[in-house]
């Protein structure tokens, strides 16, 4: 009954220490309903949306906007990038410089960010590591030429 006993007081210490929410930013303006990471958002940049951002992707390079997009995952080492989603058309966001991280539990919700659209190529070695830190089974990344948003500025509701 020993073994059972400490297996199970093994499995809820993981447990408990895997739910833990990771903040490795402080927001650099908040109010009730809003947290900013990043930057201020500039809300005088044009808006896109994520149809905008897939379809005509090469005519949004290097030019800021800012879109409205429910995080789909989140990293969830650090919270140092997150899968945007706005119906099918989906976007993995990662931030200017490794500058700033969002909450680890954001997921689920619809956040405005400022940044610009970028083409990368993501190497399968990439792809695995970003699958293993959005603990996922899913595809959202997949290796390749792939288009991302580097974001400057992020708004996360408090609820």
């Amino acid at each position: 009954m020993k073994p059972t006993l400490s297996i199970l007081i093994g499995l809820i210490f993981t447990f408990s220490i895997s739910a833990k929410v990771v903040r490795l930013s402080e927001p650099v303006t908040q109010n009730a309903e809003t947290e900013t990471f990043g930057v201020a958002l500039d809300k005088s940049l044009p808006k896109l949306s994520m149809q905008d951002l897939t379809i005509e992707s090469s005519s949004h390079l290097a030019k800021p906007f800012q879109v409205e997009a429910r995080i789909a995952k989140v990293c969830q080492k650090k919270g140092c990038f997150f899968i945007a989603q706005q119906d099918q058309h989906i976007l993995r966001v990662s931030f200017r410089d490794y500058g700033f991280f969002i909450p680890t539990d954001s997921s689920g919700k619809t956040v405005t960010l400022a940044g610009e659209l970028v083409q990368k190529e993501i190497s399968p070695e990439q792809a695995a590591h970003f699958k293993a830190d959005l603990n996922s089974e899913s595809d959202l990344v997949k290796p390749g030429a792939v288009y991302e948003i580097v974001a400057d500025s992020v708004t996360i509701p408090r609820s």
